[in-house]
Order: C-alpha cells, then sequence, then structure tokens
C-alpha cells in the first residue's frame, strides 16, 4: 500500500545550518496491516508521518502510495484522498460547531453530493461509536470523543489509510482506550490500514509491527512480541516496555521461569498460574 525507499528529510536549522531528520529510510506497508511507530521526541517518527500523505516532499528517496509517486504535484489529491491523517490535538482538526457537521466538512470539500454525503457521516460516526453524538455541541466532548470525532471525519472520505500522529497522547485512560478500540474495529473489521505513532508501549501491542526510530532512522522492526522480548535494546533506545513485560523481564532476573514475550495481565496470569 505504501513504499519508502532510501527516504531522506533536511531541515534547515534556526542557526543555519542542515539537520538530516529522517536518514535513508525504506519501509512497506501493507494493505490491512496495522503498523505501530515507535521512539523518542525528535526520533523522525512525525516527519515520516509526514511524508506519507505528501505534507513533506522527500529530500531524496521516494514515496509511493498506492502506485501514486508523492513528490509528483499531478499526484497530491489522490494521494491526500487515499491516506488520511489525525494529529495530537483534537481541537486543532475540529472546525464545525457539531459533530455532525464536523464529519461532514470533508466530504462536502471533495464534493460529493448530499445524500452520499448523509450516508458517509452516518456510516462514520456509527464506526466510531459516536452515532447517539451527530447533534451534540463539539466543545461539549471528551477529549476522547472529540479524537473519535476527528477520525470519524477522516473516515467519512473513505480513505485507504489512516495515519495517526501521537493521536492519544493528550488523553486521559478512558479516552485512549475508547480510541484504541475504535482503530482496532476501523482495522480488523473494516480492513482499513492503520500507522499509529505513539510513545505509548501498552497501546503498540495491539498492532502486526512494530517499527522503532532513532536519529532519523529505523532501528527496531518486527511483531510487537519479537521487539518487546529484547527488553534491554529497547531501554537502549530511550524507550520502555509494557509493564507486563518489564515484570517478567524483573522476574526472570530473580530467578522465575517465564518466557520473555508476555505483553499483556492476561498473558502473565495464564504463564504465573496455569
Amino acid at each position: 500500500m505504501i513504499r519508502v525507499k532510501d527516504l531522506t528529510c533536511v531541515y534547515q536549522t534556526p542557526q543555519g545550518g542542515v539537520k538530516e531528520a529522517l536518514k535513508g529510510i525504506s519501509l512497506e506497508l501493507n494493505k490491512g496491516e496495522f503498523l505501530a511507530v515507535l521512539g523518542h521526541n525528535g526520533s523522525g517518527k512525525s516527519t515520516l508521518a509526514k511524508h506519507l500523505n505528501a505534507l513533506l516532499q522527500p529530500a531524496e528517496g521516494s514515496v509511493w502510495v498506492d502506485g501514486l509517486d508523492t513528490s509528483d504535484p499531478k499526484n497530491i489529491w489522490e494521494i491526500r484522498q487515499r491516506v488520511g491523517m489525525v494529529f495530537q490535538n483534537p481541537d486543532n482538526q475540529l472546525i464545525a460547531s457539531s459533530v455532525e457537521e464536523d464529519t461532514a466538512f470533508g466530504p462536502e470539500n471533495i464534493g460529493l453530493e448530499p445524500g452520499l454525503i448523509r450516508r458517509r457521516v452516518d456510516e462514520a460516526l456509527e464506526s466510531v461509536n459516536m452515532g447517539e453524538f451527530k447533534n451534540r455541541a463539539v466543545h461539549l466532548l471528551s477529549g476522547g470523543q472529540k479524537q473519535r470525532v476527528a477520525i470519524a471525519g477522516i473516515v467519512a472520505m473513505r480513505p485507504q489509510v489512516l495515519v495517526l500522529d501521537e493521536a492519544t497522547a493528550m488523553l486521559d485512560p478512558q479516552g485512549r482506550r475508547e480510541v484504541m478500540e475504535t482503530l482496532l474495529h476501523l482495522n480488523r473489521d473494516e480492513g482499513l490500514t492503520v500507522v499509529h505513532i505513539t510513545h505509548i508501549m501498552e497501546e503498540a501491542v495491539f498492532a502486526d509491527r512494530i517499527v522503532v526510530m532513532e536519529e532519523g532512522g529505523i532501528v527496531m522492526e518486527g511483531t510487537p512480541k519479537q521487539v518487546f522480548s529484547q527488553v534491554e535494546a529497547v531501554k537502549a533506545h530511550g524507550l520502555d516496555v509494557p509493564a507486563m513485560t518489564e515484570l517478567a523481564y524483573e522476574l526472570r532476573q530473580e530467578g522465575v521461569t517465564l518466557a520473555e514475550d508476555i505483553l499483556t495481565v492476561e498473558e502473565m496470569v495464564a504463564a504465573l498460574c496455569p
């Protein structure tokens, strides 16, 4: 669905110098995949996200979305209909006064006819479990509800890929659960390809594949069990591991025999209480 090859991104620094934000990254994303991208601040993960729907152009290398080259200006319109983005602060992405009006904003701006917009809005709000709030004022929603409305506004445009740039970072635990349940439903039940950029390790557990970034490059890649079982390597890159993986690691240091790839409470209970 997306192919990134030898991608390099260069920024001008305030001092007039040059900084490489991405250093020759290569990555492929398959249709229907749930990819989690991890990395500490400044690792380049948000810069990578902005290349996936041509908000940024490659300095070197290439990014292809469903066969379309993001560096070709003629492809921009098509690419941005295929790849939708949700950002960290939902208040920056919600522009209408009501939930229904906000969800309709995208479909209206790509020129869909009113009857189709009506169906798209209803289906998108139901897909994020916000149908009963369609007449609610946006400013009365919780943080998690606002983020789900932001996702609905993208889903109503029928993208093939949904990119979330730390979309749960400003939410409380309940809001994060609501958004993650929404993402898993869209990915597993409706086949939407998801790229979830996050610093919350427990969210990455649900991904099909994890990419870890540091200083503009990819330093680890694999399934959640493959990546998080390397506790010391993950920590060496300035990240934590899920709480149950950390607990299993500490118990092994004390002589308890446990698998290295425990990720969840349920897996821990099964390992300790067979």
